[in-house]
Protein backbone atom coordinates (compact mmCIF):
# COMPACT_ATOMS: atom_id res chain seq x y z
CA UNK A 1 0.00 0.00 0.00
CA UNK A 2 1.33 3.68 -0.89
CA UNK A 3 1.74 6.11 1.65
CA UNK A 4 -1.25 7.80 0.18
CA UNK A 5 -3.45 5.08 0.31
CA UNK A 6 -2.16 4.04 3.60
CA UNK A 7 -2.70 7.66 4.70
CA UNK A 8 -6.37 7.49 3.54
CA UNK A 9 -6.91 4.09 5.22
CA UNK A 10 -6.18 5.02 8.13
CA UNK A 11 -8.21 8.13 8.12
CA UNK A 12 -10.74 6.40 7.43
CA UNK A 13 -10.22 4.01 10.36
CA UNK A 14 -10.33 6.49 12.75
CA UNK A 15 -13.22 8.24 11.15
CA UNK A 16 -15.35 4.81 11.70
CA UNK A 17 -14.12 4.89 15.13
CA UNK A 18 -15.63 8.19 15.92
CA UNK A 19 -19.03 6.27 15.01
CA UNK A 20 -18.31 4.80 18.43
CA UNK A 21 -16.35 6.69 20.29
CA UNK A 22 -16.97 10.27 19.33
CA UNK A 23 -20.75 10.45 19.14
CA UNK A 24 -21.28 11.45 23.14
CA UNK A 25 -18.94 12.78 25.61
CA UNK A 26 -15.92 12.43 24.56
CA UNK A 27 -14.01 15.45 25.89
CA UNK A 28 -12.01 16.57 22.76
CA UNK A 29 -15.12 16.63 20.19
CA UNK A 30 -17.07 19.59 19.90
CA UNK A 31 -20.84 19.42 20.49
CA UNK A 32 -21.88 19.47 16.61
CA UNK A 33 -20.08 16.49 16.36
CA UNK A 34 -21.67 14.95 18.63
CA UNK A 35 -24.97 15.51 17.88
CA UNK A 36 -24.23 14.21 14.43
CA UNK A 37 -25.19 10.77 12.91
CA UNK A 38 -22.51 9.63 11.56
CA UNK A 39 -21.98 6.51 9.02
CA UNK A 40 -18.74 5.74 7.99
CA UNK A 41 -18.07 5.83 4.21
CA UNK A 42 -15.78 3.09 4.28
CA UNK A 43 -16.28 0.71 7.57
CA UNK A 44 -13.15 -1.63 7.86
CA UNK A 45 -13.20 -4.94 9.58
CA UNK A 46 -10.44 -7.16 10.23
CA UNK A 47 -11.36 -10.98 10.85
CA UNK A 48 -8.41 -12.90 11.74
CA UNK A 49 -8.27 -16.20 12.08
CA UNK A 50 -5.11 -18.93 13.00
CA UNK A 51 -5.17 -22.70 14.06
CA UNK A 52 -1.98 -22.11 15.94
CA UNK A 53 -3.99 -20.11 18.36
CA UNK A 54 -4.57 -24.07 20.06
CA UNK A 55 -1.82 -26.25 21.23
CA UNK A 56 -2.55 -30.43 20.45
CA UNK A 57 -4.63 -30.49 23.19
CA UNK A 58 -6.89 -27.86 21.90
CA UNK A 59 -6.06 -25.55 24.57
CA UNK A 60 -5.71 -22.09 23.67
CA UNK A 61 -1.52 -20.45 23.43
CA UNK A 62 -1.91 -17.25 25.19
CA UNK A 63 1.29 -16.13 22.76
CA UNK A 64 -0.41 -17.32 20.13
CA UNK A 65 -3.57 -15.09 20.74
CA UNK A 66 -1.58 -12.24 21.67
CA UNK A 67 0.03 -12.72 17.99
CA UNK A 68 -3.68 -12.92 16.50
CA UNK A 69 -5.36 -9.50 18.32
CA UNK A 70 -0.75 -7.60 17.26
CA UNK A 71 -1.46 -8.66 13.97
CA UNK A 72 -5.45 -7.76 13.55
CA UNK A 73 -5.13 -4.29 15.86
CA UNK A 74 -1.84 -3.21 12.90
CA UNK A 75 -4.55 -4.45 9.96
CA UNK A 76 -7.18 -2.04 11.38
CA UNK A 77 -4.89 0.99 12.25
CA UNK A 78 -2.59 0.61 9.48
CA UNK A 79 0.64 1.02 11.74
CA UNK A 80 3.70 -1.26 12.34
CA UNK A 81 3.69 -1.70 15.73
CA UNK A 82 1.08 -2.92 18.12
CA UNK A 83 1.55 -0.26 20.27
CA UNK A 84 0.91 2.27 18.01
CA UNK A 85 -2.59 1.41 17.70
CA UNK A 86 -3.46 1.12 21.19
CA UNK A 87 -1.89 4.66 21.83
CA UNK A 88 -3.66 6.06 19.13
CA UNK A 89 -7.06 4.94 20.55
CA UNK A 90 -6.21 5.31 24.08
CA UNK A 91 -4.86 7.78 26.20
CA UNK A 92 -2.63 7.41 29.77
CA UNK A 93 -5.22 8.46 31.75
CA UNK A 94 -7.91 6.73 30.27
CA UNK A 95 -10.16 4.45 32.52
CA UNK A 96 -10.58 1.20 30.56
CA UNK A 97 -13.35 -0.87 30.87
CA UNK A 98 -13.39 -4.17 29.39
CA UNK A 99 -17.04 -5.48 28.85
CA UNK A 100 -16.82 -8.98 28.41
CA UNK A 101 -19.83 -11.71 28.37
CA UNK A 102 -19.30 -14.47 30.60
CA UNK A 103 -23.31 -15.28 31.11
CA UNK A 104 -22.89 -18.94 30.44
CA UNK A 105 -19.41 -20.14 31.90
CA UNK A 106 -16.30 -21.37 30.67
CA UNK A 107 -17.73 -23.56 27.95
CA UNK A 108 -18.83 -20.51 25.90
CA UNK A 109 -17.44 -16.80 27.36
CA UNK A 110 -14.83 -14.53 26.65
CA UNK A 111 -11.72 -16.17 26.96
CA UNK A 112 -8.93 -15.15 29.85
CA UNK A 113 -6.25 -15.23 27.47
CA UNK A 114 -7.61 -12.68 25.37
CA UNK A 115 -8.61 -10.21 28.08
CA UNK A 116 -5.17 -10.68 29.09
CA UNK A 117 -3.82 -9.90 25.48
CA UNK A 118 -5.73 -6.54 25.85
CA UNK A 119 -4.43 -5.82 28.74
CA UNK A 120 -0.64 -6.48 27.35
CA UNK A 121 -1.57 -3.89 24.48
CA UNK A 122 -3.38 -0.93 27.12
CA UNK A 123 -0.01 -1.65 28.84
CA UNK A 124 2.10 -1.28 25.99
CA UNK A 125 0.20 2.21 25.40
CA UNK A 126 0.81 3.52 28.99
CA UNK A 127 -2.67 2.81 30.76
CA UNK A 128 -1.80 2.49 34.18
CA UNK A 129 -3.44 -1.25 35.42
CA UNK A 130 -4.82 0.44 38.29
CA UNK A 131 -7.07 1.62 35.17
CA UNK A 132 -8.14 -1.13 33.54
CA UNK A 133 -11.55 -2.86 34.72
CA UNK A 134 -12.75 -6.38 33.44
CA UNK A 135 -16.06 -6.10 33.61
CA UNK A 136 -19.57 -7.93 33.46
CA UNK A 137 -23.01 -8.25 34.40
CA UNK A 138 -21.98 -10.13 37.79
CA UNK A 139 -19.11 -11.50 40.07
CA UNK A 140 -20.93 -15.17 40.58
CA UNK A 141 -20.79 -14.99 35.69
CA UNK A 142 -16.83 -13.81 35.99
CA UNK A 143 -16.00 -16.81 38.82
CA UNK A 144 -17.83 -19.31 36.62
CA UNK A 145 -16.05 -18.36 33.51
CA UNK A 146 -12.40 -18.29 35.38
CA UNK A 147 -11.98 -15.04 36.46
CA UNK A 148 -11.09 -13.53 39.58
CA UNK A 149 -12.92 -10.85 41.60
CA UNK A 150 -10.38 -8.57 42.61
CA UNK A 151 -11.35 -4.49 43.67
CA UNK A 152 -7.83 -3.44 45.17
CA UNK A 153 -7.13 -0.18 44.54
CA UNK A 154 -3.60 -0.74 42.40
CA UNK A 155 -4.18 -3.74 40.44
CA UNK A 156 -6.21 -4.47 37.64
CA UNK A 157 -9.72 -4.83 38.64
CA UNK A 158 -12.74 -7.48 37.87
CA UNK A 159 -16.01 -7.00 39.09
CA UNK A 160 -20.08 -7.49 38.13
CA UNK A 161 -22.29 -4.71 38.16
CA UNK A 162 -23.55 -6.17 41.41
CA UNK A 163 -20.31 -4.79 42.97
CA UNK A 164 -21.32 -1.26 42.47
CA UNK A 165 -24.73 -1.52 41.23
CA UNK A 166 -26.88 0.35 38.87
CA UNK A 167 -27.32 4.28 38.69
CA UNK A 168 -30.20 5.93 40.21
CA UNK A 169 -31.06 7.81 37.05
CA UNK A 170 -33.05 5.92 34.52
CA UNK A 171 -32.21 6.40 31.13
CA UNK A 172 -34.20 6.09 28.13
CA UNK A 173 -34.28 5.74 24.38
CA UNK A 174 -37.18 4.65 22.00
CA UNK A 175 -38.46 1.60 23.49
CA UNK A 176 -36.34 1.55 26.51
CA UNK A 177 -35.47 2.53 29.87
CA UNK A 178 -32.96 1.14 32.17
CA UNK A 179 -30.49 1.74 35.12
CA UNK A 180 -27.39 1.64 33.71
CA UNK A 181 -24.55 0.14 35.11
CA UNK A 182 -22.20 2.37 37.27
CA UNK A 183 -19.05 0.46 35.83
CA UNK A 184 -20.04 1.89 32.78
CA UNK A 185 -21.09 5.51 34.02
CA UNK A 186 -19.53 6.56 36.70
CA UNK A 187 -15.97 4.36 36.39
CA UNK A 188 -14.81 4.27 32.74
CA UNK A 189 -13.51 7.12 29.96
CA UNK A 190 -13.39 4.43 27.76
CA UNK A 191 -15.17 0.72 27.00
CA UNK A 192 -13.73 -2.13 24.64
CA UNK A 193 -16.51 -4.39 23.85
CA UNK A 194 -15.80 -7.63 23.94
CA UNK A 195 -18.41 -10.16 22.91
CA UNK A 196 -18.43 -14.06 22.63
CA UNK A 197 -20.07 -15.31 19.76
CA UNK A 198 -22.71 -17.58 20.04
CA UNK A 199 -26.14 -18.26 18.95
CA UNK A 200 -29.18 -17.13 21.58
CA UNK A 201 -32.51 -18.88 21.71
CA UNK A 202 -34.72 -15.99 21.72
CA UNK A 203 -32.98 -13.18 19.48
CA UNK A 204 -31.20 -15.49 17.33
CA UNK A 205 -27.32 -14.62 18.32
CA UNK A 206 -25.47 -12.22 20.85
CA UNK A 207 -22.34 -10.82 19.70
CA UNK A 208 -21.48 -6.65 19.71
CA UNK A 209 -24.84 -4.90 19.71
CA UNK A 210 -26.03 -7.60 22.61
CA UNK A 211 -23.39 -7.90 24.84
CA UNK A 212 -24.60 -4.10 26.42
CA UNK A 213 -27.88 -5.82 27.46
CA UNK A 214 -25.26 -6.43 30.75
CA UNK A 215 -24.88 -3.17 31.37
CA UNK A 216 -28.82 -2.59 31.99
CA UNK A 217 -30.84 -3.62 35.49
CA UNK A 218 -33.83 -4.89 32.98
CA UNK A 219 -32.52 -6.89 30.17
CA UNK A 220 -35.11 -9.45 30.90
CA UNK A 221 -38.07 -6.86 29.67
CA UNK A 222 -36.39 -6.51 26.32
CA UNK A 223 -36.36 -10.13 24.65
CA UNK A 224 -39.74 -9.64 22.91
CA UNK A 225 -40.11 -9.70 18.81
CA UNK A 226 -36.34 -10.90 18.75
CA UNK A 227 -35.18 -8.01 20.73
CA UNK A 228 -35.72 -5.38 18.04
CA UNK A 229 -35.88 -2.54 18.26
CA UNK A 230 -34.65 -2.77 21.62
CA UNK A 231 -30.97 -3.97 21.42
CA UNK A 232 -30.61 -1.44 18.87
CA UNK A 233 -32.23 1.23 21.22
CA UNK A 234 -29.69 0.40 23.91
CA UNK A 235 -27.06 1.10 22.03
CA UNK A 236 -28.39 4.20 21.19
CA UNK A 237 -27.80 5.80 24.72
CA UNK A 238 -25.17 7.56 24.67
CA UNK A 239 -23.03 6.84 27.79
CA UNK A 240 -22.32 3.67 25.52
CA UNK A 241 -22.06 5.08 22.08
CA UNK A 242 -19.41 7.82 24.15
CA UNK A 243 -17.00 5.40 25.67
CA UNK A 244 -16.95 2.31 23.54
CA UNK A 245 -13.36 2.60 21.28
CA UNK A 246 -13.04 -1.01 20.06
CA UNK A 247 -15.10 -3.76 19.73
CA UNK A 248 -12.99 -7.24 19.71
CA UNK A 249 -15.22 -10.47 18.85
CA UNK A 250 -13.91 -13.19 20.77
CA UNK A 251 -14.79 -16.10 17.93
CA UNK A 252 -12.01 -18.24 19.34
CA UNK A 253 -14.44 -20.76 20.41
CA UNK A 254 -18.40 -19.50 18.78
CA UNK A 255 -21.63 -21.64 19.37
CA UNK A 256 -24.14 -22.07 15.82
CA UNK A 257 -27.28 -23.61 18.40
CA UNK A 258 -28.41 -23.94 22.04
CA UNK A 259 -27.47 -20.15 23.28
CA UNK A 260 -26.80 -18.69 25.63
CA UNK A 261 -26.06 -21.55 27.69
CA UNK A 262 -22.66 -23.65 26.79
CA UNK A 263 -23.80 -26.11 24.34
CA UNK A 264 -20.52 -28.09 23.60
CA UNK A 265 -22.20 -30.10 20.69
CA UNK A 266 -22.93 -26.97 19.40
CA UNK A 267 -19.85 -25.08 19.64
CA UNK A 268 -16.53 -25.44 17.44
CA UNK A 269 -13.04 -24.01 16.89
CA UNK A 270 -13.56 -21.03 14.82
CA UNK A 271 -10.20 -19.55 16.00
CA UNK A 272 -10.71 -15.73 15.04
CA UNK A 273 -11.42 -12.73 16.05
CA UNK A 274 -13.47 -9.98 14.57
CA UNK A 275 -11.70 -6.45 14.99
CA UNK A 276 -13.39 -3.15 13.77
CA UNK A 277 -15.47 -0.17 15.50
CA UNK A 278 -18.90 -0.64 13.45
CA UNK A 279 -21.22 -3.17 15.67
CA UNK A 280 -23.48 -3.58 13.33
CA UNK A 281 -21.34 -4.44 10.55
CA UNK A 282 -19.38 -6.59 13.01
CA UNK A 283 -22.36 -8.33 14.28
CA UNK A 284 -23.56 -8.77 10.40
CA UNK A 285 -20.30 -10.69 10.15
CA UNK A 286 -20.79 -12.53 13.16
CA UNK A 287 -24.35 -13.77 12.01
CA UNK A 288 -22.95 -15.13 8.67
CA UNK A 289 -20.65 -17.11 10.76
CA UNK A 290 -22.84 -18.72 12.86
CA UNK A 291 -25.16 -19.02 9.49
CA UNK A 292 -22.62 -21.11 7.49
CA UNK A 293 -21.78 -23.70 10.61
CA UNK A 294 -25.94 -23.83 10.94
CA UNK A 295 -25.81 -24.91 7.10
CA UNK A 296 -22.83 -27.10 7.69
CA UNK A 297 -24.51 -29.00 10.52
CA UNK A 298 -27.71 -29.34 8.75
CA UNK A 299 -29.44 -26.87 11.01
CA UNK A 300 -32.21 -24.51 9.25
CA UNK A 301 -31.52 -20.63 8.96
CA UNK A 302 -32.19 -18.41 11.71
CA UNK A 303 -35.02 -17.24 9.67
CA UNK A 304 -36.02 -20.28 9.16
CA UNK A 305 -35.75 -21.03 12.87
CA UNK A 306 -38.23 -17.95 14.01
CA UNK A 307 -35.37 -16.15 15.08
CA UNK A 308 -33.99 -14.21 12.44
CA UNK A 309 -31.91 -11.11 14.39
CA UNK A 310 -33.28 -8.19 13.11
CA UNK A 311 -32.29 -5.84 15.38
CA UNK A 312 -29.16 -5.66 13.77
CA UNK A 313 -30.33 -4.32 10.68
CA UNK A 314 -32.76 -2.30 12.98
CA UNK A 315 -29.29 -0.67 14.51
CA UNK A 316 -28.31 0.10 11.09
CA UNK A 317 -31.69 1.72 10.15
CA UNK A 318 -32.14 5.87 9.44
CA UNK A 319 -33.13 5.96 13.07
CA UNK A 320 -30.15 4.40 14.48
CA UNK A 321 -27.44 4.91 12.60
CA UNK A 322 -25.25 3.00 14.74
CA UNK A 323 -23.37 1.27 11.43
CA UNK A 324 -23.47 -0.43 8.27
CA UNK A 325 -25.62 -3.91 8.21
CA UNK A 326 -25.13 -3.52 3.84
CA UNK A 327 -21.43 -6.19 4.30
CA UNK A 328 -21.13 -4.63 0.55
CA UNK A 329 -20.14 -1.34 1.63
CA UNK A 330 -17.77 -2.60 4.56
CA UNK A 331 -14.07 -3.58 4.01
CA UNK A 332 -12.94 -6.42 5.08
CA UNK A 333 -9.68 -7.57 5.88
CA UNK A 334 -9.31 -11.40 6.07
CA UNK A 335 -5.56 -12.16 7.80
Amino acid sequence: MNSIKRRDFLQASLKAAATLAFSGAAPHISAQDRKASFIPSESPIVLARNDLVRDRNNKLVSEQVQKLLDGALQQLLQVDKTEQAWQRLFKKDDIVGIKINCLAGKGISTHSELVDAIISGLTSAGVSERNIIIWDRANRDLEKAGFQIKTGRNEIKCYGNDQFGYTAEIYEYGSIGSHLSKILVHQCTAVINVPILKDHGIVGMTNALKNFFGAIHNPNKYHDNRGDPYIADVNMLPEIRSKVRLIITDALTAQCEGGPPSMPQWAWNYNGLVIGFDPVAIDMIGWDIIEQKRKEMGLPSLKQAGREPSYITTAGDAQHRLGLSDLKKVKIIRI
